[in-house]
């Protein structure tokens, strides 16, 4: 799938499949996730993309179709995903295992074609590329290469939530739903802000033990409603979605020497000059300003092992596979509205057909092609 203009619907088309370059494979793709990145991108507001036509998507899990010259650690076959900021693998941050802000990072669906495609290619595979269980689907991995392990990371590691804490995330997206998720993995009191009720559903399913349906309130009055709930602030206040409104409201949520945790984009070509975080209240509150971008490929074997240990169950958040086919569509349609959950797309083999699932099943299965399940 690509696009020709920025804002004007993508199309799916025939390309030539890409060649593995020296130290790279080419991916041949299983399922990949819809995210509000590939929104951004495809609106005009990354300035990283300067190419058209351009391909988006950039999580994504499946299988290597080739191996570049000077590959070792990977053969054609292997399942396998990765994050979607690749490293070069050289640099003095990426050696000190901060590949995820590598100064020379190179993303899928932002600095080349994406996956959103029946191939992708990918560089420094060694370093990038990591090795998938055989017990977890391509449908739940797709969302592993940049939301959940986006939260996992911003949980765990940068605001490094301990049990007994206080939580709010705002904004019940694919991201807030993965951040409610691990949150509550921790031992965490989760409070889940948005203005849908059926996302706040889905909160509650995975975690939440408060939410609060916020529509048409002022960001001062959605923060006086999280402190109605959690008297003297919370600990942790995660702006999951990427506004100037949620920014403010998350940082009004906070008690005394609270966290604030941006993971939501907030492109410049979106907020502009405006303030974000209310400096004024940091200040007086003493609070702590994180910002937190995706997650390092040599990280993930940490979250992979709660995934196999059941302390995180990231299927629950899928709720919707569609075809490749459908894509430019489902992209088009997030200008005014996302489905609840995690949106998966999977090219191959999936054209001229569709599925539409409502995730809630205790068993943990995937549901079955046609399946609904409530």
């Amino acid at each position: 799938m690509r696009f020709d203009t920025f804002g004007e619907l993508a199309y799916v088309t025939e390309v030539p499949v890409p060649e593995a370059v020296p130290g790279g494979v080419v991916i041949r793709v299983g399922a990949t996730g819809l995210c509000r990145s590939d929104w951004h991108g495809w609106q005009g507001h990354d300035p990283d993309i300067t190419t058209l036509p351009h391909t988006p998507g950039h999580e994504f899990a499946g299988t290597v179709h080739a191996v570049g010259a000077g590959v070792e650690q990977l053969r054609v076959g292997d399942r396998v995903v990765a994050p979607f900021v690749c490293g070069c693998g050289t640099c003095e941050v990426c050696r000190t295992g901060n590949s995820h802000v590598c100064p020379s990072q190179w993303q899928p669906g932002v600095d080349g074609p994406g996956s959103f495609a029946e191939f992708v290619a990918l560089p420094a595979a060694d370093f990038n590329v990591v090795p998938l269980p055989d017990a977890v689907p391509f449908d739940v991995a797709a969302g592993l290469g940049c939301r959940f392990a986006t939260a996992y990371r911003a949980l765990v590691d940068v605001a490094q939530v301990r049990a007994g804490e206080s939580v709010a995330v705002l904004g019940c997206g694919g991201v807030g739903l993965a951040a409610v998720m691990i949150a509550r993995s921790r031992g965490a009191h989760v409070v889940a802000v948005d203005v849908d009720p059926a996302a706040l559903a889905l909160a509650r399913a995975v975690g939440a033990g408060d939410v609060l349906q916020t529509a048409g309130e002022t960001a001062d009055e959605v923060a006086a409603s999280v402190r109605a709930l959690v008297p003297g602030g919370v600990d942790v206040a995660v702006d999951a979605l990427g506004s100037v409104a949620t920014a403010r409201a998350a940082a009004l949520s906070l008690g005394i020497q609270g966290r604030y945790l941006q993971i939501g984009l907030l492109p410049p070509a979106t907020v502009g000059d405006r303030a974000t975080v209310p400096m004024h209240t940091v200040i007086a509150r003493e609070l702590r300003v994180l910002g937190s971008h995706g997650m390092p490929a040599c990280d993930y074997p940490r979250m992979l092992d709660d995934i196999a240990a059941g302390r995180l169950e990231p299927e629950r958040l899928l709720t919707r596979v569609i075809p490749l086919d459908e894509a430019p569509e489902a992209l088009a349609a997030m200008s005014a509205r996302t489905v609840p959950g995690v949106t998966v797309i999977r090219p191959e083999g999936r054209r001229h057909t569709h599925r539409d699932v409502l995730w809630a099943a205790p068993e943990g299965r995937l549901p079955e092609d046609g399946e609904v399940v409530r």
